[in-house]
């Protein structure tokens, strides 16, 4: 373990999880990352060994086949796993969101169904919310849900859906005026429906297609996908929960883990810049000594540690605060912010240390650069933040005059 970032309380078993995954990212993932990074390449062996590893049932209880650990336990393996290559915990991320929104608001049936086969990764999760004419606004969903008999009918185009072409289950948050008059509030007429399909791209099941892969700047080899639904037909059992009118609800609960999630993802991504910059530094020899020994670099070397510690703080924070039932929104949102913010700018400066080599493609800084932005606008952008920062600050510092 580096000296940066450490955690304190882990038990045993919880220092035995991380340590495997530690040896895991540095063995399995590190070395062969940028390569797949570089072709786009879904990185198949990887995700078969953290199957073996049991990582998709981290969070999954015992009773369900998993290995019932806190979001504290995960959260560290992602910063871990995003340390090697953000991607992957990209795949994982997802999963985890549909298994914790099952495990918190699913039916017995739903449960009993899904998450013994999501503990083995047999069924891989992906989470829908965005669509094409709407960002951080929810409110203004327009894909739809009616009730037809004992089936609903689904029609709508999401976006931004990761996992979209390797998941078997989406979550799809929909509206649906069954039982809400006109005039309800939005975020009162939306319902989360539980959507099977085959992996894989085009026609996936009747009324449902998943169109190739979005090309991106960075965030390579997972696949990020539009859903379009057209005449989908889906049981009504498989509305999470068993009620409709409570999507909105159960996809916020979902979205606090996610983001506790992207701020160990840029934690992550945050150790590893400064672990190639720091090392570069003390590799490169300009006047005639180490760049590492002139104070300007020392400088950023500080200010990028500094950085790495203050964000995994916050995220531990977080996810501690999450994991003892309390309302986390200003944690997550703090730790989202401050991670991917800071993560932006130690990879800069890790960057900036690199010089023009690192503008190479053979240097891995180079795909830090472009992977970054990414955690700036994942589960809500800075802004998105800020305004949930803000109103509860308010709510906590309410003025008593």
């Amino acid at each position: 373990m580096t000296r940066l970032a450490q955690t304190a309380g882990l038990n045993d078993v919880q220092q035995e999880i991380l340590s495997t995954v530690r040896d895991f990212v540095d063995k399995e993932i590190i070395p062969v990352a940028t390569g797949l990074e570089h072709r786009d390449e879904y990185p198949t062996e990887i995700v078969e060994g953290l199957k073996e590893l049991g990582l998709f049932g981290l969070m999954i209880p015992e009773e369900y086949g998993g290995l019932g650990e806190s979001l504290l336990t995960y959260a560290l393996c992602v910063e871990e796993i995003a340390r090697g290559w953000m991607s992957v915990s990209g795949i994982i991320n997802t999963h985890f969101i549909v298994a914790y929104m099952l495990k918190q608001h699913g039916t017995q049936e739903q449960k009993d169904t899904f998450l013994p086969r999501m503990a083995l990764g047999e069924v891989r999760g992906a989470f829908s919310m965005s669509e094409p004419a709407l960002g951080s606004d929810v409110s203004a969903i327009t894909s739809k849900g009616v009730r037809d008999g004992e089936e609903y009918v689904l029609n709508g185009q999401k976006m931004w859906l990761t996992n979209g072409g390797t998941s078997s289950l989406v979550a799809v948050l929909c509206r649906s005026d069954e039982g809400h008059p006109e005039g309800t509030a939005p975020h009162k007429s939306m319902t989360t429906f539980l959507v099977e399909k085959e992996p894989g791209f085009g026609a996936v099941r009747p009324g449902l297609t998943i169109p190739g892969k979005i090309d991106k700047m960075g965030y390579k080899g997972v696949d990020t996908t539009e859903l379009i639904m057209d005449g989908l037909r889906i049981p009504a059992n498989r509305v999470l929960g068993g009620t409709t009118g409570r999507g909105f609800y159960q996809m916020m609960d979902g979205v606090e883990v996610g983001r506790v999630n992207v701020a160990a993802r840029g934690c992550g991504v945050a150790q590893r810049a400064f672990e190639l910059g720091v090392s570069y530094a003390q590799q490169r020899q300009t006047f005639g000594k180490p760049i590492a020994q002139h104070q300007a670099i020392q400088f950023k070397l500080a200010e990028m540690a500094t950085k790495v510690e203050a964000a995994h703080a916050m995220m531990v924070n977080a996810a501690r605060k999450k994991d003892s039932g309390e309302r986390n929104d200003l944690e997550a949102g703090m730790a989202k912010y401050l991670a991917s913010e800071y993560c932006k700018e130690v990879v800069e400066d890790a960057f900036r240390i690199h010089g023009g080599y690192g503008f190479s493609k053979e240097y891995e800084i180079e795909r830090l650069y472009r992977e970054a932005p990414m955690l700036l606008i994942g589960e809500g952008t800075a802004e998105i933040q800020k305004m949930i920062i803000g109103r509860r600050l308010l709510e906590e510092y309410r003025f008593q005059g």
